[in-house]
């Protein structure tokens, strides 16, 4: 048997601390203090402690660390805000994007469909009015639902636009005519002349006359449509002609609108500014389509032609409904960028529309006119870039 005296429990001593003048702390009050010490670290929560880890006075050298820690916290904090920030402006970019890629969307869809519809239904007053309908019922259902704020207009106002109305209607209408008679990428490749046309008539009706580099930057766009419909195997006057009418009418409207001057109310912006042009552009071009041709587009008349009664209806209105949203998208993004952006968007859009409607109708191109619809397209870009650069513009 062991002895009772195997049992005895040791002695309790006194801790010691290596340094006497510093005696150490129970374990537990070290863990508090080390708690605290961890804590009093942290941005935004740094006080001077008047005393060190050994409950004596803190050093001048640990107090100046402490300063300078929290002032680097600060300076931390106030540069917090900038990430917000930089996520914003990384969500309007998106925003951007996804509006670009819509107004190209709907434009492709929009060629494509009113190509089939117009290869088929040789009306281009039925169609274009059946786009200016289907316009004045989403604008109206727009006003009515509060979607867009509903316009205060007053008669002057009016007055004023409607000009701008009358050649938006023709310039559509030509448009529609030229698509029913050439191909789709022809079309845009005439249409890249819009530069040629703003120039001339805003030096005519408006005297601003263009720089040099601007008229030499014409050059490449007047050769290469003329290169271009040299070599169209679809070509017809009445398809040339058409589009360039469409180019003076677009055009025309661009330099009216500088002209009058038309003076909006808080509520006219650009998307009801358009909005009104459709609903205008419906009740002048309804009776003219009523008076020349006749209201062709209804079911009747188009079963008794044999087609397909449901599938043109139905592809008309997919492309008036495309044909005003990529209008509208124009003018939400015209409304975030510049002009020459803006300018530069549009040469872009009209290269991918080409391109999808010779992919989708596999229209035939040759060698040469690939070349002048790439040299009239380039003269277009290299335009809209010396627009960018050129001073104001001098009056005659």
């Amino acid at each position: 048997m062991q002895s009772a005296a195997a049992f005895r429990p040791c002695p309790t001593r006194p801790l010691q601390s290596p340094n006497p003048s510093r005696p150490l702390l129970p374990a537990r009050l070290l863990r508090v203090s080390s708690s605290a010490s961890a804590a009093s670290t942290r941005c935004g929560a740094v006080r001077p402690r008047p005393f060190g880890p050994g409950l004596l006075p803190m050093s001048p050298d640990r107090e100046s660390r402490v300063r300078l820690r929290q002032v680097a916290c600060s300076a931390a904090g106030d540069a917090a805000p900038a990430k917000p920030e930089e996520e914003g402006g990384l969500v309007k970019t998106l925003q951007l994007g996804a509006l670009f890629g819509l107004w190209y969307l709907f434009n492709i869809y929009f060629n494509i469909y009113n190509k089939q519809v117009l290869k088929v239904f040789p009306y281009p007053i039925n169609i274009t009015t059946v786009q200016f309908a289907v316009g004045t019922v989403v604008a109206l259902f727009m006003w009515i639902t509060g979607i867009l704020k509903r316009p205060k207009i007053s008669g002057p106002q009016l007055v004023a636009i409607l000009p701008l109305a009358m050649v938006h209607t023709m310039g559509n209408l030509f448009t529609n005519l030229s698509l029913g008679r050439v191909a789709v990428s022809f079309t845009h490749t005439i249409k890249a002349m819009e530069p040629f046309f703003s120039v001339l008539l805003s030096a005519i009706f408006l005297g601003e006359l263009p720089t040099v580099w601007v008229v030499l930057s014409l050059l490449p766009i007047v050769g290469g449509v003329a290169l271009a419909s040299l070599t169209e195997a679809s070509f017809n006057w009445i398809g040339f002609w058409s589009a360039m009418a469409s180019n003076v009418t677009f055009q025309s409207r661009n330099v009216l609108s500088k002209k009058l001057m038309v003076k909006k109310e808080e509520s006219l912006d650009n998307i009801n500014l358009f909005s009104i042009i459709t609903v205008m552009s419906f009740f002048l071009l309804a009776p003219v389509a009523f008076l020349t041709e006749g209201i062709k587009i209804t079911p009747t008349f188009l079963q008794s032609a044999g087609l397909n009664v449901k599938q043109v209806l139905t592809r008309s209105l997919i492309a008036a409904l495309c044909f005003h949203a990529y209008q509208q998208v124009s003018y939400m993004i015209l409304a975030r960028v510049s002009p020459v952006t803006h300018s530069v968007g549009n040469c872009v859009k009209r290269v991918v529309v080409i391109v999808t409607s010779v992919m989708f109708f596999r229209t035939p191109v040759s060698p040469i006119n690939s070349i002048g619809t790439a040299i009239a397209l380039a003269g277009v870009f290299l335009y809209s870039q010396l627009k960018r650069l050129k001073p104001k513009p001098k009056t005659a």
